[in-house]
């Protein structure tokens, strides 16, 4: 008897893996088409990895739809909060339901503030969708008599929001990894089935409009050893960086607008970057940007590395001042875009000095380091920062060096902070 039970229980989780690979990957496509039509709308341009950001779009109509976006989203967020607060991933882990019409609507605000022009990550809002679904079902299954334990609800949970990210970043092990080392924190051939089976569906339907392209382009992709010095080095200084990048994203978190507050801080905020855009485009968006900036960026003249350096600030700044007035968002691109910055600035000083190494690679070992850092997740950071850029074999040595030694620093520099 407890044999067929068994066997029933993964029949019927078999079942839902792959039903919400299908389910989650067609939100992530259709989370995807929101954007590419919002910023069609508000900014002229839908964004690609050759114009990651629009900067053929007027200076002041980048002003106006940041404005005009701001105030919209300020609007929905304030609506959507009245007697109600985001229910986080981890909180429905535990049991805390995600209603299905509200999370939407705040999944969507999310998504639209980013189209146009907002500085904060958009693979939260995929994530939140990607478990909000697997909650509501895993109970409406359960209610019609289908076997599934507390545990495969809360791996339903966490693989459906990796899954999510897979779908939008055509990522499957990053999605994987998401869900392991981030959300539900066990290895086992049940998790691990779970998750891949998953993430792997999902990114098939998100593909179908995206299709398979590198997210970054990233040039040189053979790594040669003599960056290996060079790894070190970032992984130091980044996972430094990433550390206290995370301290103050936490401490915005903690301290959001709410209320009435939100009415006119997030429209100030979005305000404030607007001016910024004007001039320098790459704060816009998720950070893609930017980031790109830096990949491209060669030579490294003292102009160049002084732009990257304000673009850094100026990023961190935006993004920050976005989850503080009130936004809710990701912070994973971001913190791609701000390691590569200073990977590059880095980089400049090193590539002159050894043979085989490009400006692009340590824009992108700099990106993997801060990120790393930053999620305190490794293995999520080699795995994305691998499959978003499509990087060959030989790039896998600098990279796990860079965020083994960047994470590891992170844990340093927050045991210190612990003891103060």
């Amino acid at each position: 008897m407890v044999r067929n039970t068994s066997r029933r229980e993964d029949l019927h989780l078999a079942v839902l893996t792959v039903g919400l690979g299908l389910i989650v990957g067609s939100s992530s496509l259709l989370l995807g088409l929101l954007l590419d039509h919002v910023e069609y709308l508000f900014l002229g341009f839908i964004e690609n990895n050759q114009v990651p950001v629009a900067i053929h779009t007027p200076p002041v109509q980048r002003f106006l739809a940041l404005v005009l976006g701001g105030i919209i989203s300020a609007l929905s967020w304030y609506w959507l909060q009245r007697n109600w607060r985001p229910v986080g991933i981890n909180a429905a882990m535990q049991g805390t339901r995600m209603p299905v019409g509200r999370t939407i609507g705040h999944v969507v605000t999310q998504i639209f503030y980013v189209s146009t022009g907002g500085s904060i990550g958009r693979e939260l809002a995929p994530r939140q969708a990607g478990a909000m679904i697997a909650d509501n079902l895993s109970r409406w299954s359960q209610q019609h008599g289908w076997q599934i334990t507390p545990e495969d609800r809360r791996l339903l949970i966490a693989a459906a929001a990796g899954a999510g990210f897979a779908g939008v970043y055509i990522s499957p092990l990053t999605g994987t990894m998401f869900c392991l080392e981030l959300l539900y924190k066990k290895i086992t051939p049940r998790s691990v089935a779970v998750s891949v089976t998953m993430s792997a569906i999902a990114t098939m339907v998100g593909a179908l409009t995206k299709g398979f392209v590198p997210y970054y382009l990233t040039g040189n992709h053979h790594y040669a050893l003599t960056i290996i010095p060079l790894a070190i080095i970032l992984g130091v200084v980044n996972g430094a960086l990433g550390a206290g990048f995370k301290a103050i994203i936490n401490r915005a978190s903690q301290h959001r607008a709410y209320g009435r507050q939100l009415l006119w801080q997030f429209p100030l905020v979005a305000a404030l970057t607007g001016l910024i855009a004007t001039f320098f485009p790459a704060v816009c968006g998720n950070g893609r940007g930017l980031a790109q900036l830096a990949m491209n960026t060669h030579p490294a003249t003292l102009l160049a590395i002084s732009w990257l350096g304000f673009g850094f600030l100026a990023k961190a700044s935006a993004t920050l001042l976005t989850i503080k007035g009130g936004g809710y968002g990701g912070t994973l691109t971001p913190s791609i875009a701000l390691g590569a910055c200073s990977g590059l600035m880095i980089g400049a000083l090193y590539v002159p000095l050894v043979s085989g190494v490009t400006l692009s690679q340590t824009a992108v070992l700099g990106a993997a380091g801060l990120l790393a850092a930053s999620q305190s997740a490794p293995l999520m950071a080699l795995f994305m920062i691998y499959e978003v850029c499509h990087m060959n074999h030989t790039a896998l040595l600098p990279l796990a060096l860079v965020v083994a030694i960047a994470t590891w620093t992170a844990q340093q520099f927050q045991k210190a902070d612990c003891k103060i």
